[in-house]
């Protein structure tokens, strides 16, 4: 071999061991690196007979104070959600005659009545229901129960929030951990401080986490595009970065339930036309709800094991920063939802469902139980709704909206 070809190949090896090393750079970069394996790894989901139903699930990190502004902002950041909201919504249905759902997980710790008033007022009617955030750093396991049971008791009792447990009385709720940093997560512990929160939120009523995904952040788990129970180790942080998945015929194990949505990468949206975007199911101004997301959330189909023609997409945000306002309350949201119910509600390879996470949950619920057929029907399968809301029961079309039926014992509370 001539010292020319020598040279050519010592170039090439240089070079794809440099490419390998920025590449890799990249990865860590954005923590994909905890995750790509599993991406990697992914089954395609089962072959169906008759329609997917798809239930469609937007959680909202909703959070009045961000920024920490003074009260005239958040009045008005809460202010155009109780005007825009319902203006939004009311031009869209699913194949039950629902409009779309909004799930608002409230920060303990930002806690207004005032601010709450309103969001409750969306929920009596029928746009939503409440549930727990938290934000929280070095924490104790004594504070920790205190602060949930407590703000448990002030959303039931004065909003008309969360639902009891028909069995025990317990009330029961959706949870999403402040700074993604569920179960002391941080490689830092920073925003936490609770190797077992997993057991003190089943202890509390939680019935499910929806935090995930959180890429890139380092909190995102092993365990992707996955609904599963994870089991706590209180010796040790990150207890949810596996776990048993829920399937049919199963019983529910370990201490919780983990609900993630969607997350992979994005081809055509390419850093310096060269590195995958991370889709995160993130909504925001800067990764608006295209209808080519939309089909990709379709498309990781998402889904209780055993029963593949029931797929669950969760989607978040956070819905009170200004610069994302105009995308989660004007146009792109409905260019959304035109999608879904143009694509994903045709009644014969698509139905449509728009639910909240305590739905999600119950559907996910009767899946595990073996039910079958139209999900709509298990929608309160195991939590009833929270007295504060209003049940749709009977079908509209878009652009009607319906005068509110609050069930007993809730409405609006403002006073």
């Amino acid at each position: 071999m001539n010292q020319t070809i020598v040279i050519a190949l010592l170039g090439l090896v240089v070079l794809a061991a440099l490419f390998c090393a920025v590449a890799w750079m990249a990865i860590r970069s954005r923590n994909m690196q905890v995750w790509l394996g599993s991406y990697l790894r992914r089954k395609p989901r089962p072959a169906v007979n008759g329609p997917t139903h798809v239930m469609f699930c937007f959680v909202d990190h909703y959070e009045p104070a961000w920024g920490r502004v003074d009260l005239e902002t958040q009045r008005q950041r809460v202010d155009r959600w109780y005007r825009d909201y319902p203006a939004m919504a009311s031009r869209h249905r699913d194949a039950d005659g629902r409009p779309p759902q909004h799930s608002f997980f409230y920060p303990e710790e930002e806690y207004l009545p005032e601010h709450l008033d309103k969001i409750a007022g969306l929920c009596a009617d029928g746009y939503g229901e409440i549930e727990i955030h938290l934000h929280h750093d070095n924490d104790t396991a004594d504070n920790f129960c205190t602060t949930i049971s407590r703000f448990n008791e002030l959303l039931h009792a004065r909003h008309g929030a969360l639902s009891r447990d028909r069995k025990t009385g317990q009330l029961r709720f959706g949870f999403i951990h402040g700074n993604w940093s569920l179960d002391n997560s941080r490689a830092d512990g920073r925003w936490c401080g609770l190797n077992n929160e997993l057991i003190l939120l089943r202890e509390l009523g939680c019935y499910a986490d929806f935090t995930l995904p959180s890429a890139p952040s380092e909190t995102q788990t092993r365990a992707i595009n996955a609904i599963y129970y994870a089991t706590d180790d209180p010796c040790h942080p990150k207890s949810h970065n596996t776990g048993t998945p829920v399937r049919v015929g199963g019983h529910a194990s370990g201490d919780l339930m983990i609900v993630q949505g969607p997350l992979g990468l994005d081809w055509k949206r390419r850093r310096k036309l060269i590195m995958p975007r991370i889709e995160n199911s993130d909504v925001r101004h800067s990764c608006p709800p295209t209808p080519e997301r939309v089909d990709a959330w379709v498309r990781t189909g998402i889904h209780v094991e055993g029963r593949p023609e029931w797929i669950f997409i969760k989607i978040h945000t956070h819905g009170t920063q200004e610069r994302d306002m105009d995308t989660l309350l004007g146009d792109p949201m409905h260019a959304m939802h035109d999608h879904l119910e143009k694509v994903y509600n045709d009644g014969s390879q698509y139905v449509l469902h728009y639910v909240t996470s305590r739905e999600m949950y119950n559907i996910i619920k009767a899946a595990e139980a073996g039910m079958e057929g139209n999900p709509h029907r298990y929608r309160d399968f195991e939590l009833a709704p929270p007295p504060g809301v209003t049940k749709w029961t009977n079908p509209l079309p878009a652009g009607q909206v319906r005068e509110p039926e609050v069930v007993a014992g809730g409405g609006r509370s403002v006073e």
